[in-house]
């Protein structure tokens, strides 16, 4: 992902602003309410055409369709998944339970309620594939319109994990019983993807937010551990017929705004995450929380052969960052990470995780992605 002139690349992290008439139609959905199919079409159409044009406008290498059609970066899955029917109230992740005035004002708007999740009640099995389809050809539609050179597309899709860790449990026996059903079901979406040729980004959080969820957060590290093994190879085996040179996995302790006092710390899951048939690996480094996390890429260097994607750009905060402080995180990725390393510089996460959840203004977000490339072109030119 960098070039012979070793110029950093950049991207981002899969959801961008979704505008208010995509919004509209996405809460309609959702409260199963009608809704006019050639209206959500090319509304759908509209949106991804923009957020195209705009990624390409501003520079960036490796884009995608900012998940325009989708609620959310994992609850997408329910419209994709068979045997998920109605919704049940979940514990929000430990460190906010300890400011409950705090999270039932920032978690709960009239699109998503983060604490209510959806419930499976029968055989998870792949049945998207026709909305999967419609997707990807309106990203395709949406490049041809553009017209520009695009050096990569990525396309983003849920890991078993983050599938099984945000839906609700009422059918299977045990949770690695649900866990490989959900591989086996959503590794039919990841082929479909890559048979378009493009980036799979598997948005896998829950490879760092175990430790702080409620029913791990009292838990021994040993035990994070044994569950994020777990995770990983039932990824591995989800991307069983996928190349890894086409797969890079994006993890983070969650894009959400809120004390993350709880978080587990890089250094000490590394090494789990390396088992990921992967070359590519996104993590956040502009948290507040985590900049000093830099140095856990020198304690446990990436595999041969694989890319890193610093998140050098925040997107829990409206302020703008400025080019040259994302140029010195870069730098001090590069100086912990080995010479061969890639970079690709990216935001820490997604801008729109969940719709109608952004922190960040959308006009602030694109100011955003416009300094990273700037940061991106400063670090390249100090590194020369």
């Amino acid at each position: 992902m960098t070039g012979s002139d070793d110029r950093i690349r950049t991207t981002h992290i899969g959801s961008l602003p979704r505008p208010p008439a995509l919004l509209e139609l996405l809460t309609a959905r959702q409260n199963d309410e009608d809704v006019d199919e050639a209206e959500w079409d090319a509304t759908v159409a509209e949106a991804t055409q923009d957020v195209v044009q705009r990624q390409a406008a501003i520079g960036l290498d490796s884009i995608n369709n900012g998940e325009q059609s989708r609620v959310s970066f994992n609850w997408y899955v329910a419209d994709r998944l068979s045997g998920i029917e109605g919704k049940r109230e979940q514990e929000l992740w430990a460190d906010l339970q300890e400011f409950p005035d705090y999270a039932d004002e920032t978690f709960k708007t009239d699109v998503l309620d983060l604490s209510m999740h959806p419930v499976v009640t029968g055989p998870v099995e792949y049945t998207g594939h026709d909305e999967a389809e419609a997707e990807l050809e309106t990203f395709e539609a949406a490049l041809e319109d553009v017209g520009s050179d695009i050096e990569e597309t990525f396309v983003t899709a849920a890991s078993p994990s983050i599938v099984t860790a945000t839906h609700v449990n009422d059918h299977y026996d045990s949770y690695d019983e649900f866990l490989f059903a959900a591989a086996e079901a959503m590794a039919e979406e990841y082929e479909l993807v890559a048979d378009t040729g493009a980036t799979i980004q598997i948005d896998a959080p829950e490879l760092l937010t175990t430790g702080h969820t409620a029913a791990f957060a009292d838990a021994p590290l040993e035990e994070v551990k044994e569950v994020t093994r777990l995770h990983v190879e039932a990824l591995n085996e989800a991307l069983s017929n996928v190349p890894a040179e086409q797969v890079r996995l994006h993890t983070c302790w969650g894009s959400y705004e809120g004390p993350h006092h709880l978080d587990t710390d890089l250094v000490e899951m590394l090494p789990e995450i390396y088992e990921a048939d992967i070359t590519g690996l996104s993590v956040e480094q502009a948290n507040p929380r985590h900049q000093h996390e830099y140095r856990a890429f020198a304690e446990q260097p990436l595999p041969d052969g694989w890319t890193l994607l610093p998140g050098v750009v925040d997107v829990k905060t409206n302020v703008i960052d400025h080019p040259e402080t994302i140029a010195d995180r870069l730098e001090r990725v590069a100086e912990a990470v080995d010479d061969s390393t890639p970079l690709v510089a990216a935001p820490d996460c997604g801008f729109d995780t969940q719709a109608d959840i952004g922190m960040v203004d959308p006009e602030i977000a694109w100011a955003k992605l416009e300094a990273l490339v700037e940061g991106a072109e400063i670090a390249t030119e100090r590194r020369s």
